[in-house]
């Protein structure tokens, strides 16, 4: 990592919905390595989801705007969502690079389930060249770094990082499960996002 540059994270997602987990980990984040700047980057075709998302992409959309308008390092992107073709983060994070210009720093922030499965990625290779990885390891989800280190070699040691999270076991399909049921969803996501859900309708 480069002193003296503008560094900003990258938290992709389908965020349906977007919950108080998401939030916790792209702060704590934000804390430990220094960004100037979260950008939460909900995605309209993830080529890793293999279906859809359970609401459409505009309430996806409005509900991170609703989660993350109390802090004023977080903001949204309606990149992915108005980008034709699946969600691939190189493209994602070419057109960020193009817009802040070579003297940012990006981070990509995800979970172990995710980054063991880095090698499957698009063009992983030019991906992980272009910004480094932070990695929170989920419950029962160790991150695999023999494995990365024999795919990536010193590129998984130079842009890949771990870091220890809190440990919020919050999850997306256990709320959308407890809203199909009707139980409550209280304190699991941010108070707005819990409004909007029961105006519209979400998840019933």
């Amino acid at each position: 990592m480069t002193q003296g540059r503008s560094k900003v994270g990258i938290m992709g997602g389908t965020f349906d919905p977007v919950h108080t987990g998401h939030l916790v980990l792209a702060e704590d984040v934000r804390d430990a390595f220094g960004l100037d700047e979260v950008i939460f980057i909900p995605s309209a075709n993830p080529p890793h989801k293999g279906g859809s998302a359970s609401v459409s992409a505009e309430h996806r959309y409005l509900m991170t705007v609703l989660a993350t308008a109390d802090n004023p390092h977080f903001s949204v992107s309606r990149r992915e969502l108005d980008r034709q073709g699946p969600s691939y983060s190189l493209l994602t994070v070419k057109e960020l690079q193009e817009r802040y210009g070579g003297s940012t720093e990006f981070f990509f922030i995800t979970g172990s389930d995710a980054i063991n499965e880095l090698d499957t990625w698009y063009h992983v290779d030019e991906l992980l060249a272009r910004c480094h990885f932070i990695v929170s390891e989920r419950e029962g989800v160790p991150l695999d770094e023999a494995r990365l280190a024999r795919r990536f070699g010193r590129l998984a040691a130079e842009h890949i990082h771990r870091l220890a999270t809190p440990e919020l076991e919050i999850s997306s399909t256990d709320i959308r499960a407890r809203l199909a049921r009707g139980a409550s969803i209280r304190y699991l996501v941010p108070a707005p996002v819990a409004s909007y859900i029961e105006k519209e309708g979400l998840y019933r």
